[in-house]
Order: C-alpha cells, then structure tokens, then sequence
C-alpha cells in the first residue's frame, strides 16, 4: 500500500503544472466576477482578491528576473521571494479588513 502511494506521488510529481497553473486564471476571474456583483461585499474584500492577481504577476515577473539575473529559482533567493510574497500578505490584510469591516456594519444592523 505504501510503495504504491510512493510510486503514486513521485508520478504526480513529474508533471508539469504550467498549463493547469495558467488555465487556473479562469476559474478565479469568474469568482472575481461574480464578486464584484454582490452588492453586500465591501470594496476592501473585493480588492483584496482583485490584489492576488498582483501577486501573481509580480511573481511571475520577479521569478523571471531571478531566472535570469542570479540563474536561479525564486525560491533560492530569499530576499526576491519575500519581496514577491509581501503582495500575498498584503491582499490577505485588505481581504482581512474587509471583512471585518463587514462583521462590524452586521452587528450594529442587528443590535
């Protein structure tokens, strides 16, 4: 059982996840869509989600910069991935907000 969850995964693995990764755009415009059309939702949730788009392009781009500049991953150059994931941690705070910016307008409608 194990050898064949080993085998499993090391297939897995091997797959190239480019095209599922560029395809998985689709899925999240259509949730940043239909966001976008509920009126209950604050402008801080909506552009939070909207800012992790950011985050992926800049780190589409910084992970081509280190590829070329220093002939390495993203991952192996520290300060270049925290600079990119510092746009992840900025959505999150924005969507963070919004949210409970929302919780905050729902419990003085209800008190």
């Amino acid at each position: 059982m194990n050898d064949l969850f080993f085998k499993s995964i090391e297939k897995l693995g091997s797959i190239d996840n480019t095209l599922l990764f560029s395809i998985s755009i689709i899925p999240y415009a259509i949730f940043l869509f239909y966001l976008y059309k509920i009126k209950s939702v604050n402008i801080f949730v909506k552009t939070g989600f909207s800012l992790t788009v950011l985050f992926v392009l800049i780190t589409i781009l910084v992970s081509i910069f280190t590829l070329n500049y220093y002939d390495k991953t993203l991952v192996e150059v520290d300060f270049l991935h925290g600079f990119a994931e510092s746009f992840l941690t900025l959505s999150d705070f924005v969507i963070l907000f919004g949210f409970i910016k929302l919780l905050n307008s729902l419990e003085v409608k209800n008190s």
